[in-house]
């Protein structure tokens, strides 16, 4: 039996241990199970492998995807470009790190890119935003992050981000867990005010489905999308990377 699975904290109503329970049953997948490991520190990765000799895969959501860098054996070139890693791949004796959240998140942002879109916000400074920012890079769209604590010149403080600065931006990016199920009545603190119908809002949460933050943009007749979409591709490519299809 091959055993797959996912690291992070807290994983109480994370997406893929069901994501995978109901892809083996509907796929007659019989020789693989998945499994939610939450790790109250990553220092106890180790221990873990050492626990369970028969994992084959797993999947890093947060905090961890930064974190987890030091304790793998090799890192794909592409996720230690971005610093992240959201798979971990076991290949012969050894850990692996990929980034499979960069498929999910340029397949979901590219049908609802515009011309005018030359920059972008993106809220917070993890892992999932480093991703967002590599992919937008890459494509010629430069990145403003909006943190509690900035500490680099591409960095402004939430206090600092203004109505005119939205109004500006008209790609803005969630990637804090700012609004996530159990807190689904707390919101990013931004000026909703400057979002117009010519704004698309892309929360990466998906529980719940429509989020505060997407809900002041569809008020305002802003594109939304939510993380749904995002978490499928990634999970199908970490599949794909773990057989090798």
């Amino acid at each position: 039996m091959r055993q797959f699975g996912l690291i992070g904290h807290p994983l109480t109503h994370s997406f893929s241990p069901t994501y995978f329970a109901e892809k083996f049953q509907k796929e007659g997948i019989s020789d693989a199970s998945y499994t939610a490991f939450d790790l109250e520190d990553i220092s106890q990765f180790p221990d873990l492998l050492k626990s369970n000799p028969e994992l084959a895969g797993l999947n890093v959501t947060i905090p961890y995807k930064e974190s987890i860098i030091p304790f793998l054996d090799q890192i794909d070139p592409v996720a230690g470009e971005i610093g992240s890693v959201n798979t971990i791949l076991f290949q012969e004796g050894k850990t692996v790190g990929h980034n499979t959240d960069l498929i999910g998140i340029s397949e979901t942002l590219k049908p609802h890119l515009e011309w005018y879109m030359m920059t972008a916000l993106i809220l917070g400074n993890g892992g999932s935003a480093k991703t967002v920012s590599y992919f937008l890079k890459k494509i010629g769209i430069q990145s403003l992050f909006i943190t509690r604590n900035p500490s680099s010149a591409d960095q402004i403080s939430y206090s600092e981000l203004t109505e005119e600065l939205i109004q500006k931006h008209k790609l803005i990016i969630n990637c804090s867990p700012v609004g996530m199920f159990p807190n689904m009545e707390e919101k990013p603190a931004i000026p909703y005010e400057g979002i117009t119908d010519m704004h698309v809002l892309f929360d990466l949460i998906y529980n719940p489905p429509m989020t505060q933050f997407l809900q002041e943009a569809q008020d305002r007749d802003a594109t939304t999308l939510n993380g749904s979409k995002m978490l499928r591709l990634q999970a199908e490519a970490s599949w794909k990377l773990w057989n090798r299809q």
